[in-house]
């Protein structure tokens, strides 16, 4: 059986952090291994704690989620830190993503989503909000969403190829472009290939 995955909570309100903690201690395949009220305090105790993901609220006094997610990617490069707040605002979502967040989340999401976006990040799947997507869909090219291998195998999803034929053109296993797919629609807040090549055509990639 897998290990849980670790998870270690970030968020100044008490209610809200020991409320997504209990609500996440007793999801399956999950295991909250600590808490922290601030970045400062996130920063000095979630290594001891060995986080797999880290979910990080946003505006907190003192070091807040951005700059304290900039210091745990130091010392904890493995970690997928996840944003989890109330916030949807485009430059904190940007200054996240720069810092090295993996996702951004709102927190009206149901405990077993957000369970399931704990396990997709340590997969290495981003996970980000809809609405958050269709803000930065916005005001980003879709380049700045993807890595350039995502956004050729977008364009290839797009223009009808399957997936076999996806991996003879790109060089890759068939099972690696199953997995560039499922990250594509994820960071995009798609549900299938259908609307993945509508999303491209919208944005000029074919």
């Amino acid at each position: 059986m897998d290990a849980p995955v670790r998870v270690f909570v970030v968020d100044d309100q008490d209610l809200v952090r020991e409320g997504i903690t209990a609500l996440l201690g007793i999801q399956p395949g999950i295991e909250v291994a600590g808490s922290a009220r601030d970045g400062a305090e996130a920063a000095a105790t979630a290594p001891a704690c060995r986080p797999d993901v880290v979910l990080m609220d946003v505006r907190m006094p003192g070091i807040d989620g951005v700059a304290a997610t900039e210091l745990l990617r130091r010392s904890l490069p493995v970690c997928k830190i996840v944003m989890l707040t109330t916030f949807d605002d485009d430059e904190y979502v940007t200054r996240a993503l720069k810092a090295g967040a993996v996702g951004y989340l709102l927190k009206n999401l149901p405990a077993v989503e957000l369970a399931r976006a704990v396990r997709l990040a340590h997969a290495g799947v981003a996970q980000f909000d809809q609405t958050v997507i269709a803000n930065l869909a916005a005001g980003l090219p879709t380049p700045e969403l993807l890595t350039p291998r995502e956004t050729d195998v977008l364009r290839l999803v797009s223009a009808g190829a399957t997936n076999k034929e996806i991996a003879s053109r790109l060089y890759l296993s068939e099972g690696t472009v199953k997995n560039h797919i499922s990250r594509v629609l994820s960071r995009l807040g798609l549900r299938d290939r259908t609307q993945a090549a509508l999303y491209a055509k919208d944005n000029g990639l074919v």
